[in-house]
């Protein structure tokens, strides 16, 4: 889940307050592992489907990618069911896995409103990607966006692909997405902020100025997006840090590679688009070597 390609809103003139905040976590403070910017983006559902509501592209490929399959599909980041729930609607059975459990909450109480077939079709669990074991395999398992940009060390994510294996029949597909990392982005100033219009805030409902500080950490290529909100109401101004590991495609074939993935394939912004240096997402594709035992 989370997080699109940063956009490139100027900054805020150089001497303009951003107003009162609670201080913002720098890498060395967040201790990555702790896992504070991994979770703080989805404690608030209301919000992160305000934010995503416009990004359909991904939707429609992974419904399709399923309907392919013929199913069950296993999602990890299942989040509150924003790609879970078409694919239940187009007859797909989906088991879905998630660590936060306000977005699960979330779509338990959307699951509510569905008809009782696309009810029965759902299943969740909430837990670790890097540790939970089903009891099952299934021909598809998918990891939407940007969910695998939570594993920020090599164990971790070779743990998660331990786990995708345990899961995948022996003639299964793995696919998935992430951002492609741009350099330009990476070298933002830290200190700037970069503002964007103000918003109408979904769990508050108050008017709130909204801007994005960037801090990266090149030697474990992790990116901290500080998100300030700052109400013109009464509520106090707040900030939301987010971390994404950054994985260069090569680094990501290899990671494959060599934890018992073959037929790796990359594609762009979910389209048959070959890779160039505007590419935004990634889509990767790929199937357990024959044999392997992780």
């Amino acid at each position: 889940m989370a997080r699109r390609r940063s956009w490139k809103a100027p900054a805020l003139a150089q001497g303009e307050k951003l107003g009162a905040r609670r201080a913002a976590p720098q890498l060395s403070e967040l201790g990555i592992a702790g896992d504070l910017g991994a979770v703080a983006h989805y404690v608030d559902p209301a919000y992160y489907t305000k934010t995503y509501r416009s990004r359909t592209e991904d939707v429609y490929y992974y419904v399709n990618e399923a309907l392919a399959s013929g199913g069950p599909v296993l999602e990890y980041g299942v989040g509150n069911g924003r790609i879970a729930l078409p694919m239940a609607r187009a007859g797909i059975d989906v088991t879905g896995i998630d660590l936060s459990a306000p977005m699960l909450d979330s779509l338990r109480t959307q699951l509510k409103d569905e008809a009782k077939d696309v009810r029965g079709r759902i299943e969740l669990r909430r837990g670790d990607m890097r540790r939970v074991k089903l009891k099952r395999r299934f021909p598809l398992v998918i990891a939407s966006f940007n969910t695998v940009l939570h594993l920020y060390e090599r164990q971790d994510m070779e743990r998660f692909l331990a786990c995708v294996h345990h899961h995948l029949t022996p003639k299964g597909r793995f696919v998935f997405d992430f951002s492609m990392p741009h350099p330009a982005d990476l070298c933002l100033d830290p200190d700037k902020a970069y503002g964007a219009p103000r918003i109408r805030h979904p769990t508050t409902g108050e008017l709130t100025r909204y801007a994005e500080r960037f801090v990266y950490d090149p030697l474990r290529q992790v990116l901290l997006v500080n998100m300030d909100f700052m109400p013109e109401g009464k509520s106090p101004s707040f900030t939301v840090p987010l971390t994404h590991r950054q994985y260069f495609p090569a680094e990501m074939e290899a990671l494959l590679h060599y934890n018992g993935f073959r037929d790796i394939d990359f594609r762009g912004d979910f389209s048959d688009k070959a890779l160039d240096e505007d590419v935004e997402s990634l889509i990767v594709s790929c199937r357990p070597q024959r044999g392997y035992r992780p």
